[in-house]
């Protein structure tokens, strides 16, 4: 029997043995740290200190602004130095709170649980809400809503994205080798939560290793399994990924849930397990820096507010000028215009090119190949949405069911006439749900 996947999807160059061999090194900050308040899907943060304000590490700086929200802690002890709009990775300028660490990391004292079977699930709920958890494979959702079902008797399965599909990015394969024990630790809090559901840890079988450790680890346990995957872009999109492991479908009107499923990414379970059992709240993440204009591509340990420009001088900066510079990885990643950018709960990666190979081709017409159908792991046509979204035909955008579009970008990606067809797609969804939402 073959290895469990999905139809579609594409092989970019992988690009992880750049990185993937690397420990993970803990990187202490220097000088201002900056926190968005919206790092998350939903209401921004509120702040809750103000100018001149001393700040220990782990102190909440700011509290949920609403239901779907997340608070803000501190990852450095320090004086608040400005409350003020700056410039995040995907170009915006955002209300940000502005902290000149003091070097020192006096932290505040966390109230650890030693059994965490005594919790009720409300408690639970609550320890996580508190910490500011979020989904940090990129969505940014607030963890503690997403645990929260209409309907929680009917969640059969706990999936634990461990595939880490993007080329380049290594951050969730370091976590799963060095410390696997969080991950799985992790799960079993969740499962606490849903005692009819079971959990699967995804992962790709370009990973054997982690596969190895996580088999070993769930060996007796009645309620976990390891999932091996065929290696394959997006094999840890959320729609792809429930397909795969239970071989169940959702779409863009549904929720994971409504199928019986929950999905993780590798670091939002350890950060949960870390909340729950230790108290303590989202303040660090694991990063990498990589791509071949890096002198020493490397997965850090950072605090979550250190600046990109760190993170690349803590890797030796430079070989040679880099064309490209991307936050997060190359198929779904925000191209940067500069590394004086701050990170957040959601960001996971620098890539830094010695090339642009996009900028290398020109477009030319569509020449009917079918690749870019082939590739869509949501069974679209992106060639004929493209062209709907370039002549503004909403209505004919939505029949072909243009908003089933994950933005993967493996339509773009395999297109021989170099054509931008995922941000097209992505415009005109954009343009789409924004007239929807004026007539609700």
């Amino acid at each position: 029997m073959g290895l469990k996947t999905f139809k579609g999807g594409v092989h970019p160059k992988d690009g992880k043995d750049l990185s993937k061999s690397k420990p993970i090194k803990e990187l202490l900050p220097e000088g201002d740290l900056v926190f968005p308040l919206s790092q998350h899907i939903g209401a921004p943060a509120t702040p809750i200190v103000a100018v001149g304000d001393a700040v220990l590490k782990g102190q909440k700086i700011a509290e949920a602004g609403g239901f779907v929200s997340s608070p803000i802690y501190s990852s450095v002890s320090g004086t608040v130095k400005a409350i003020e709009p700056r410039r995040v990775t995907v170009g915006d300028m955002v209300n940000s709170i502005i902290i000149e660490s003091d070097g020192e990391f006096n932290e505040v004292t966390y109230e650890e649980t030693e059994d965490v079977t005594k919790l009720s699930n409300e408690e639970i709920i609550g320890k996580i809400k508190e910490a500011g958890v979020v989904g940090m494979g990129g969505a940014g959702f607030p963890t503690h809503v997403k645990l929260s079902p209409k309907e929680p008797d009917k969640i059969e399965y706990i999936i634990a994205n461990c595939a880490e599909c993007e080329p380049y990015l290594t951050s969730d394969y370091r976590r799963m080798i060095e410390e696997p024990e969080k991950l799985v630790e992790g799960m079993k809090i969740i499962l606490q939560l849903f005692p009819h559901a079971k959990g699967i840890f995804g992962v790709e079988d370009n990973k054997p290793d982690c596969i190895e450790k996580l088999q070993a680890l769930v060996a007796g346990e009645a309620r976990m399994e390891v999932c091996p995957l065929q290696t394959k872009y997006p094999q840890g999109g959320e729609r792809q990924l429930i397909f795969a492991t239970t071989g169940r479908s959702i779409n863009s009107k549904m929720l994971p849930a409504d199928a019986g499923c929950i999905v993780d990414n590798v670091e939002t379970m350890v950060a949960i397990y870390n909340a729950v059992r230790f108290g303590r709240p989202l303040t660090n993440r694991i990063f990498t820096v990589t791509g071949d204009a890096v002198c020493e591509p490397r997965n850090f340990y950072i605090s979550i507010g250190t600046s990109y420009s760190q993170l690349l001088e803590a890797a030796g900066g430079l070989v040679a000028p880099a064309k490209k510079m991307i936050a997060g990885g190359p198929m779904m990643g925000f191209a940067l215009f500069g590394v004086d950018v701050p990170t957040t709960k959601t960001t996971s990666a620098l890539l830094c090119m010695t090339e642009d190979e996009a900028s290398k081709y020109e477009t030319t017409a569509c020449i009917n190949c079918g690749r870019c159908v082939e590739a869509c792991p949501e069974a679209l046509v992106p060639s004929r949405l493209a062209d709907y979204s370039e002549h503004k035909q909403m209505d004919k955008f939505e029949e072909w069911y243009g908003l089933e579009c994950v933005e993967c970008g493996s339509c773009s990606y395999v297109c021989p006439a170099r054509r931008p067809l995922a941000q097209s797609v992505k415009t005109m969804k954009k343009f789409v749900l924004a007239e929807k939402r004026k007539k609700n």
